[in-house]
């Protein structure tokens, strides 16, 4: 994992090059560990959102225009987090960037996901991978 403005993108593809440094104040940026993480790695994480419990993917850097090679591999860690969460036909994903519209990220929605967030435990974090946890 890097935290630095310049990336590479090693395996993931896409091409080498300097990318925006994370922003002071932005909750992407910070990537607080507070519900369950399904992947990490030097281009993306993957984890439930805290604000509607769906599988969430971000990007490593601040700014909304990933190169395609990022946006690839992002989508695809995506996809695998939701079909191990929601099944293999059990969801979409939704691109908009509603409440952080200068970060990229993307969500995985199942047909309960707006119902999810009033009614079901959020999940907790217990570190990267693993079985998906609730809090008591």
């Amino acid at each position: 994992m890097t935290s630095s403005a310049e990336g590479s993108e090693g395996s993931a593809g896409g091409s080498e090059g300097s990318f925006p440094a994370p922003r002071s104040g932005c909750e992407l940026c910070e990537a607080a560990r507070f519900t369950h993480w399904y992947h990490e790695d030097d281009i993306c994480w993957v984890a439930d959102c805290e604000v509607c419990e769906t599988p969430m993917v971000v990007w490593r850097h601040h700014g909304t225009e990933p190169p395609p090679g990022h946006v690839s591999h992002m989508m695809a860690r995506l996809a695998d987090a939701a079909t191990s969460r929601f099944g293999a036909d059990g969801w979409h994903i939704d691109r908009v960037m509603r409440q952080i519209p200068d970060h990229f990220h993307s969500h995985a929605r199942d047909p309960r996901w707006q119902s999810r967030r009033w009614g079901d435990p959020p999940s907790r974090y217990t570190g990267v991978g693993g079985e998906r946890q609730v809090r008591g």
